[in-house]
């Protein structure tokens, strides 16, 4: 096995046993972080003129963003649970215009949306956090 396969399996096991380990709150922040990773591979892969890779990362943003869209609780988060929605299918939409325009800005203001929102979920104070869980 060379040292970039089991590199991989590492990573894979570490995600795994991050996820298994993790709270509802931790889950979201694991989520909103790899879909700005993803956002950022992919606008590599535009920059590079690498257009498959470049539609499987969006994609995979768009998948995240949507299992943010439906993990949002309605009838606990009222409005804002609402207003999250409408931003997390305003993202998917942009993300869908980015890689068909190959727009490496709206990849950028999608990447910054979900930093504003990581933002603002990562300020929930700790006491918030367990009440949720």
């Amino acid at each position: 096995m060379n040292s970039r396969l089991a590199l991989n399996a590492y990573s894979k096991v570490g995600v795994q046993s991050g996820v298994t380990d993790a709270s509802p709150h931790q889950l979201i922040s694991m989520l909103i972080a790899g879909a700005q990773d993803r956002i950022a591979e992919a606008r590599g892969a535009m920059e590079r003129q690498q257009v498959a890779r470049q539609g499987e990362l969006v994609g995979k943003a768009i998948s995240i963003v949507d299992n943010l869209r439906v993990s949002l609780d309605h009838s606990k988060g009222g409005e804002l649970a609402g207003t999250l929605g409408d931003l997390y299918d305003y993202m998917q939409r942009r993300l869908v215009e980015a890689n068909a325009t190959s727009d490496p800005s709206i990849l950028a203001e999608v990447h910054s949306l979900l930093g504003t929102v990581r933002e603002g979920w990562e300020g929930i104070p700790a006491e918030f956090r367990r009440s949720a869980e």
